[in-house]
């Protein structure tokens, strides 16, 4: 594996887990809507990550976001019949949304974000070491 590859894989994994953090973002920014253009509650939404093979189909290459999945899971009825979304017996559909998981996702998120970029930090200063040597 070159020093560049490293580089790119690194790189592939930084772009991957800042989606993954804006899918976390966007599910706890809508944990309480209960009306979307598609009808109904927000549904969670999460990203789905494959390896990226090289042109011999073996792995080493980085990831990549696959698909970005909507959780079809039902999620909590309340009842408040005051509420302009409640149903004929006065409950009100919200998403399926659990704030402590989307805070654990982003806790795991964010420590694989800042693993990739002290690999990437760690490749850059091997780089710069190689070059400083062969000036020698």
């Amino acid at each position: 594996m070159s020093l560049f590859s490293s580089m790119l894989t690194s790189a592939s994994g930084l772009t991957a887990e800042r989606l993954r953090l804006d899918l976390i973002a966007g599910n706890i920014a809508n944990a309480r809507t209960t009306r979307t253009a598609e009808g109904g509650p927000y549904r969670r939404k999460s990203a789905v990550f494959a390896e990226v093979l090289d042109r011999a189909g073996r792995a080493g290459r980085g990831v990549k976001v696959a698909a970005i999945t909507v959780d079809r899971t039902e999620g909590r009825l309340e009842y408040d019949p005051q509420h302009p979304d409640a149903n004929e017996d006065g409950y009100v559909a919200y998403p399926n949304v659990d704030i402590l998981q989307e805070m654990v996702d982003m806790i795991t998120a964010s420590r694989s974000y800042e693993a990739n970029v002290t690999a990437l930090n760690a490749a850059k200063s091997m780089f710069l070491k190689a070059l400083e040597i062969g000036r020698r």
